[in-house]
């Protein structure tokens, strides 16, 4: 009797345990590349991580209506809830490509090697793309993650049979076990240096942030009437704090620029002295500081997407008329503003509206603060009565004069109109909807709005009943909402609460509802609610 006859056999494992084990080792490997992708994107950019490519490639090709769908649904999570799908579409893939490889071990290998190209090809289509060094960070990731899933199915016992894939012996869970925690400790800690090393490249924005003190304006904002705040519950605050205002971008990862390296171009049709500001050349000049609403042209009628704040900057027609420009009234080449992004976003602003003595800018402070990162910093701009998709650019880092026949901006590639002046607004903050308020008087109060124009006045109506006029709260100027209520005689029952405005040109908002695309929604806003 030979030793083999005397020594017994472990037995190999069965089968739905082998198919488990080859899904983890796919998932081990698809952990792995990941992890490697991100260290290697911290040494490159974070914007080159596969992730994140993927993810902004996947919002440039998304259509337009899904887009605006992800917005209403999901808000401002709607990036967090992209990442996750792409996480989880990367876990499939992962599972799938273990399985596979226990059958096809070459070709499972060489699937995760799509992963790299996917990423890399990714990366390199972003406008923001830094070249060959974005697609990095993916093939490397991808190399890791294939070489690791070979060894690991290599551990396994072939199909049908108790030796290892690439040679003959005893099936060893204790090899196997060994292996994939080693694999599942690297990639965990190589994750872990990534997020570190990423957060390291952004102290030293924030320490840029950190150190700004922001001059006094030259020309300060009005004080805001006492009786611009409505006294009613559930009305939004007059100034929206900056934790809460609202952000709508294409942005997954929020760029940190560091101020003491930040630069702006102004240059272009028209343009006959070309500038490069730096932040401190902008602080240097005339600062200016004005209450202004924004508002996001995804907004729904009665939507969260806008918000006011105290703004500080510099206005944008000085610094366009010290380089020569002129609007197209006055002869001007040029009739858009084009403004580019660190993460490649491209804005286009009629040139006309920029210079028409509105209070254009180029903002540096928000709410008495230097912007916050999400909001644009260092430096964003805001145009007075247009929607943020054709005049708010955030991380701003280039302006170039141009005409809207030669050159399409971002979101007029997809299907937006290419001037978008925001339309005359309305909402009802309270009642909330299905509210169930006591009979009585109830107090019914929102906010209006019509950037540039003002609200001359704001209605109510109840169920089918007349129109009744609310009561205005002070305005604080015509670039801001105004707030108004309403003391409503409430009855028992079911009713319907709707409100319609009318801005300072005797334009009374629509009734006809149109959808956010191409220049903004439209219609009345109304609340059910029934009276207890």
């Amino acid at each position: 009797m030979s030793d083999d006859e005397k020594t017994p056999r472990k037995p190999p494992p069965a089968r739905w345990t082998r198919l488990g084990l080859g899904a983890l080792s796919g998932l081990l490997a698809g952990g792995a590349a990941l992890a490697v992708a991100e260290l290697s994107a911290a040494a490159v950019r974070p914007q080159a991580g596969p992730v994140v490519a993927v993810g902004g490639a996947a919002i440039d090709r998304t259509p337009t209506a899904v887009k605006d769908w992800a917005i209403r649904s999901f808000g401002t999570n709607d990036k967090l809830v992209l990442q996750l799908g792409i996480l989880a579409v990367l876990t499939l893939f992962a599972l799938a490509l273990g399985v596979l490889a226990l059958r096809h071990r070459r070709t499972g290998a060489a699937g995760v090697l799509v992963f790299g190209v996917v990423g890399a090809a990714a990366a390199l289509s972003r406008p923001d793309s830094a070249g060959l060094p974005d697609a990095l960070p993916s093939a490397l990731g991808a190399v890791a993650g294939a070489v690791l899933l070979y060894f690991l199915v290599g551990r396994l016992p072939a199909r049908g049979g108790d030796a290892p894939a690439e040679q003959g012996g005893d099936w060893d869970r204790r090899r196997f076990v060994i292996a994939a925690t080693a694999a599942a400790a690297a990639s965990a800690g190589a994750g872990a240096l990534g997020r570190a090393l990423g957060g390291a490249n952004g102290r030293e924005a924030v320490a840029s942030r950190n150190d700004i003190t922001l001059p006094k304006p030259a020309s300060p904002a009005p004080a805001v009437p006492r009786r611009a705040q409505v006294r009613v519950d559930g009305t939004s605050s007059f100034f929206t704090p900056n934790s809460d205002f609202y952000r709508v971008d294409t942005a997954l990862v929020v760029p940190k620029v560091d101020a003491t390296a930040w630069e702006l171009r102004i240059h272009g049709e028209g343009v006959t002295r070309e500038r490069t500001l730096t932040f401190d050349d902008l602080l240097r000049r005339e600062l200016i500081e004005r209450d202004i609403t924004l508002t996001c042209v995804s907004n729904e009628v009665g939507g969260p997407y806008v918000g006011n704040a105290r703004w500080i900057g510099v206005r944008l027609a000085d610094l366009l008329q010290e380089c020569g420009v002129r609007p197209p009234s006055a002869g001007g080449k040029a009739d858009q503003l084009v403004a580019r992004s660190t993460d490649g976003m491209t804005i286009g602003s009629p040139v006309e509206d920029v210079m028409d003595g509105r209070d254009a800018m180029l903002v540096v402070g928000m709410n008495g603060q230097p912007l916050p990162f999400e909001h644009g910093f260092p430096v964003r701009m805001l145009v007075p009565g247009l929607y943020g998709y054709v005049s708010a650019c955030k991380w701003i880092e280039d302006l170039e004069l141009t005409t809207f026949d030669d050159y399409d901006a971002y979101w007029v590639k997809r299907d937006w109109a290419r001037e978008a002046p925001i339309k005359t607004q309305s909402r009802i903050d309270t009642p909330k909807p299905f509210a169930r308020p006591g009979a009585g008087t109830v107090m019914v109060a929102g906010v209006a709005w019509a950037q540039h124009r003002g609200v001359d006045k704001v209605e109510i109506r109840v169920d089918d009943g007349p129109w009744e006029e609310a009561v205005l709260a002070a305005e604080d100027s015509r670039d801001t909402w105004r707030q108004w209520s309403y003391a409503w005689k409430a009855a028992k029952g079911g009713h319907t609460l709707t409100v319609r405005a009318t801005d300072r040109t005797g334009e009374v908002q629509t009734e006809k509802r149109t959808k956010t695309v191409p220049d903004g929604a439209s219609g009345w806003h109304s609340v059910v609610v029934t009276v207890d």
